[in-house]
C-alpha cells in the first residue's frame, strides 16, 4: 500500500472543471464554495471506501481567485471542508501558486533563494497550520505551460520545491512538486527534439538535492496520459528523492467518459510488467500514488456510470499495486455484461484511435475527437510524423535518443523495432508502412484493421448491452453514450484510415469501404 494515495482534483472556484466529464464542481461555484456540503460528505465517504486518504481540491493550473486560498478570505471555509474529509481519513492539500509571494504577499520578487521569499512561505505556511493543524501539504505546477517557476529566475527545481518545503517540515507537510515540465515552443522541423525526454533531462541532475519532504510527482508515461506510453524512464531512477506516481482518472484522451475505458487495464500493464514497475515499486523512495479526479455534479458521480469502475481502481491499485484489472472489476460489479464490456473496452478504443503507441492525432484543445494533422506542425512537441512512406516517431539512439534514458536492458530492448513490444512499436519507432508486423502483416494493414475491428468491437457492447440487468437508469445512460461512442467511432475509423489511404495510396487488402 502506498504512504500516500492522493485524489487531485482540477475543479477551479467558479465551478467549472479543467477535463472534467461529469458535470461542475461539488467544491466550488460562483468563486465561493458550495453552501451545501452533503454531496462532499458522501464523496469522503466514499473515498474512504476505497482506501484514498488524501485530496486536493483546487486545479493545478492556479488562478488569481483559487490563489487566495491559503488566505484568510478562504481559510475558514477551506477548514470547514478539511474537517468534513478528516472525519474520513483523510487529509487536505492546497494547489498553490509559485508566485504567491508577489501576487498575494506584495513583495517584489517570488525568487526562492531571496530570504524575503523564505520568509514570506513560512509566515503563509503557519497561518495555515493554525487553520488545519493536519494539511497534507502544498500542490505545485511551476515552470510548466507557461506558468511562473524557479527556471524563469535562473533557479533549479530543487531550489523551488525546498524553499515551499521547509515552512512545512515542522508540521510535517510535504511538497507534491510536479515533474511535468518541458519546452511547450517546440520546432516540429527538428526531429532531434523530442518532448518524451524533457521531465528526465530537467529533474535526474538534481537527484538527492530535494529537501526529504519534498514528493516529486512524476507522469505515469513520458508524454501526457496517452492511450498507450511506455512507463516514464523518470519513475524509480531518482534513488535519492521520494517520488510519486501520477495516474489520470479523468478520461482526457481515452474518451472523455463518452467511450468507455477500463483505466484498470491500462495501469495493471505499468504495474504488473516486470520490465516496467516491479523493482520501482519495491523503492523506499516511490512512497505515493496520485490520480486526476473524475467527479462531478452529474446524476451520476463520473458522468458515465461505467466511468466510476476507474475511480474505484484507482482505489484498489493504491491498496495493491499488483491487483488484477478482472478482479477489480469483478468486485466492482456483478453484472456480468458490464464486466465483459469493461474488459475489452481498452483494446476497442485503441484500436478505433492510435494504436501501436502512435498517439495524439485529436482534437486540438478539446482532445476528443480525430484530427490527424491537429497538432502535427504545432508547437506543443507531439508528432507522428506520418508521410507517404513512414509512421511513428524515431526515439532509438539513431533518433532522438530518448530510449538511452532507460537502463541498458530496456534501452536495448525498445532501441531495436524487432524487440521492441509490439504495442509502443511506433511510440519508439517510424517505420515504412511495409514493416512486417509478427503475424505476417504488413505495419499498414495492421493499422487498417485495428480501425475496423474496433469500430465493431463497439458495435458489439451496444448489442452486450441490450442484455444488460443494471437498473433502467444506469442502462438508459450508457446506451446513450453507447451511442455517441459508436460515433466517435466510426469517425476515428474512416477519417484515419481515409488519411492513410491518401498518403500512402494503398488500398485495404480486403476491400473494406475506406473514403478517397
Amino acid at each position: 500500500m502506498f504512504l500516500y494515495r492522493v485524489i487531485n482534483h482540477w475543479d477551479n472556484m467558479d465551478g467549472s472543471v479543467e477535463r472534467g466529464y461529469a458535470g461542475r464542481s461539488i467544491f466550488f461555484e460562483g468563486n465561493r464554495f458550495l453552501n451545501n456540503f452533503s454531496d462532499i460528505k458522501k464523496y469522503a465517504s466514499y473515498l474512504q471506501s476505497i482506501n484514498i486518504n488524501t485530496i486536493c481540491l483546487n486545479n493545478v493550473n492556479v488562478n488569481e481567485v483559487s490563489a487566495k486560498l491559503i488566505t484568510e478570505e478562504f481559510l475558514p471555509d477551506l477548514a470547514k471542508v478539511a474537517d468534513i474529509f478528516r472525519q474520513h481519513g483523510i487529509k487536505l492539500l492546497i494547489a498553490i501558486e509559485f508566485s504567491a509571494p508577489k501576487s498575494l504577499g506584495g513583495l517584489d520578487s517570488c525568487d526562492p533563494l531571496d530570504k524575503s521569499v523564505c520568509d514570506w512561505w513560512k509566515k503563509q505556511t503557519d497561518l495555515i497550520y493554525k487553520y488545519i493543524p493536519d494539511l497534507a501539504g502544498f500542490l505545485v505546477k511551476a515552470d510548466s505551460e507557461f506558468r511562473d517557476g524557479p527556471a524563469a529566475l535562473g533557479r533549479t527545481q530543487a531550489d523551488g520545491a525546498n524553499c515551499i518545503a521547509r515552512p512545512l517540515a515542522p508540521h510535517d507537510g510535504v511538497v507534491f512538486w510536479r515533474c511535468f515540465v518541458y519546452n511547450c515552443r517546440q520546432d516540429w522541423r527538428d526531429t532531434k527534439t523530442d518532448r518524451a525526454k524533457a521531465a528526465y533531462e530537467t529533474f535526474m541532475p538534481l537527484d538527492g538535492q530535494f529537501d526529504d519532504n519534498v514528493i516529486l510527482q512524476i507522469k505515469n508515461g513520458p508524454m501526457d496520459f496517452q492511450v498507450r506510453e511506455p512507463l516514464s524512464p523518470l519513475l524509480g531512477n531518482m534513488k535519492n528523492t521520494r517520488q510519486a506516481l501520477e495516474l489520470q482518472i479523468t478520461q482526457e484522451y481515452t474518451g472523455q467518459q463518452i467511450d468507455i475505458f477500463s483505466l484498470a487495464s491500462q495501469w495493471e500493464d505499468y504495474f504488473n510488467s516486470p520490465i516496467n514497475a516491479t523493482e520501482i515499486l519495491a523503492d523506499k523512495k516511490f512512497d505515493a500514488i496520485c490520480g486526476v479526479a473524475n467527479v462531478g455534479r452529474d446524476t451520476f458521480l463520473c458522468g458515465n456510470p461505467l466511468a466510476e469502475a476507474n475511480l474505484f481502481a484507482f482505489g484498489k491499485f493504491g491498496d495493491n499495486p499488483y491487483s488484477k484489472a478482472c478482479d477489480i472489476i469483478n468486485e466492482w460489479t456483478d453484472d456480468q455484461i458490464t464486466r465483459e464490456i469493461l474488459m475489452k473496452s481498452r483494446d476497442a478504443y485503441e484500436g478505433y484511435t492510435t494504436p501501436l503507441g502512435l498517439g495524439w492525432m485529436v482534437t486540438p484543445h478539446f482532445h476528443y475527437g480525430i484530427s490527424p494533422l491537429g497538432y502535427e506542425f504545432d508547437k506543443w512537441g507531439t508528432y507522428h510524423r506520418a508521410s507517404h512512406t513512414h509512421i511513428g516517431v524515431d526515439r532509438s539512439t539513431r533518433g532522438t535518443g530518448f530510449v538511452s534514458q532507460y537502463d541498458p536492458y530496456l534501452t536495448e530492448l525498445y532501441d531495436n523495432p524487432e524487440t521492441t513490444p509490439e504495442e509502443l512499436l511506433l511510440f519508439f519507432h517510424r517505420l515504412p508502412y511495409t514493416y512486417k508486423m509478427k503475424d505476417g502483416r504488413t505495419l499498414l494493414e495492421y493499422l487498417y484493421d485495428r480501425h475496423f475491428e474496433g469500430y465493431e468491437a463497439v458495435e458489439s457492447f451496444i448489442e452486450l448491452w441490450k442484455k444488460s440487468n443494471v437498473n433502467k437508469d444506469i442502462y438508459d445512460e450508457v446506451a446513450r453514450r453507447l451511442e455517441l461512442q459508436k460515433e466517435n467511432a466510426r469517425e476515428w475509423r474512416d477519417v484515419f484510415n481515409t488519411f492513410l489511404y491518401r498518403m500512402t495510396g494503398v488500398c485495404d487488402e480486403k476491400g473494406r469501404k475506406i473514403y478517397d
